[in-house]
């Protein structure tokens, strides 16, 4: 019996999730307003992370910024001064490391407050067939593209939760929706990520905090420096 409730509530999700995106089509929803928001982003060094970081500085956020290339870092934050941010915090995090997430996670709450957007973007890439990947580099790669979601979530989500004012976001990957040669552990990782960032959309959905927003961005290959070689 339960199999059948469960079958026709899924059904009628997926039927009001489909007129939902047929209404929206006709009326757009209304942009969210992220001035004076505190907006961390990690993997802010470079690449995406540097472009969402100079696009939420024109938007009037406070920008906060992780990486663990300390040049890229500073370039980054010259960038978002320039750019208009109310203000810019840079912070040296390996994102691949727990404790130095909790460790920056409790710096930037006593130094600037509680974030209100946060954006996972730091990621690697090893660009080698499973087989001649070394160990350390397929942990590394889970442990930055993943496993730096969960401890960055249990650091900030809790604020978000009491308020009920958030938005948590997954940069993951058109290779966390179909496998691709030589990517395995990436697309292993980022298979992850957008599974994770979805079972926390629900779950906030069942605790009624409707006011916690939750993004998962799938790009393919953008021109960073991270697929540098790759070809379609």
């Amino acid at each position: 019996m339960n199999f059948f409730l469960e079958t026709f509530k899924v059904i009628g999700l997926l039927v009001y999730y489909l007129l939902e995106s047929l209404v929206f089509l006709v009326v757009p929803r209304r942009k969210k307003n992220v001035s004076g928001e505190i907006v961390l982003i990690t993997g802010a060094g470079g690449g995406i992370g540097r472009l969402l970081s100079l696009k939420f500085a024109s938007l009037g956020a406070t920008v906060v910024l992780w990486d663990i290339n300390q040049e890229g870092l500073k370039e980054t934050g010259r960038l978002a001064k320039e750019n208009g941010a109310m203000r810019v915090h840079c912070y040296i995090c390996d994102c691949s490391k727990r404790q130095d997430v909790y460790r920056v996670a409790d710096q930037v709450k006593k130094e600037v407050g509680d974030v209100n957007i946060l954006v996972n973007n730091a990621g690697i890439v090893t660009g080698k067939r499973f087989i001649d990947c070394p160990d350390s580099l397929v942990e590394k790669t889970m442990e930055v593209n993943i496993m730096a979601h969960f401890w960055t979530y249990k650091a900030f989500l809790p604020a978000m939760i009491a308020s009920n004012h958030g938005h948590v976001v997954s940069i993951a990957s058109a290779a966390g929706l179909i496998g691709v040669n030589h990517l395995s552990d990436y697309c292993a990782s980022k298979f992850a990520a957008v599974g994770f960032a979805e079972s926390i959309d629900f779950e906030m959905r069942d605790l009624g905090k409707t006011g916690v927003k939750t993004t998962t961005v799938c790009p393919y290959f953008i021109n960073t420096g991270m697929f540098d070689g790759c070809r379609t």
